[in-house]
């Protein structure tokens, strides 16, 4: 699912369009976890400011997968990392993703996906 990248919220103290996710691709694996392939856009600033995970949310704000990236993507946008092996929990459909900066928190775009 793609989405067109997502401003920060009026009145936030966020810079504008400093980090979030623009594409996820969700497949089955064969013995039925899930591998996600995320692409996300981010003002990387060198060590001080830049995107240092993504996330897979379940109920109740439950953290079923993340990733953490291994290095800078400063020159490299907008960039996609792959989280393997993750488990479906019971009843669950859609599973949202987010992007994590190390200085402002999840502060941009959020795709839903759907489980296949």
């Amino acid at each position: 699912m793609k989405a067109g990248f997502e401003q920060v919220k009026e009145g936030s103290d966020t810079p504008r369009g400093v980090c979030g996710v623009i594409n996820v691709s969700v497949s089955r694996n064969v013995d039925t976890s899930y591998r996600f392939d995320v692409t996300i856009c981010s003002k990387d600033y060198g060590r001080g400011s830049f995107a240092d995970a993504f996330e897979t949310l379940g109920p109740g704000d439950i953290v079923p997968g993340k990733r953490i990236l291994a290095h800078l993507y400063e020159t490299e946008q907008p960039f996609t990392c792959s989280l393997d092996t993750l488990a479906k929990p019971d009843g669950i459909e859609t599973v949202p993703v987010c992007a994590h900066h190390n200085v402002y928190g999840f502060p941009g775009q959020t795709i839903t996906v759907s489980l296949p």
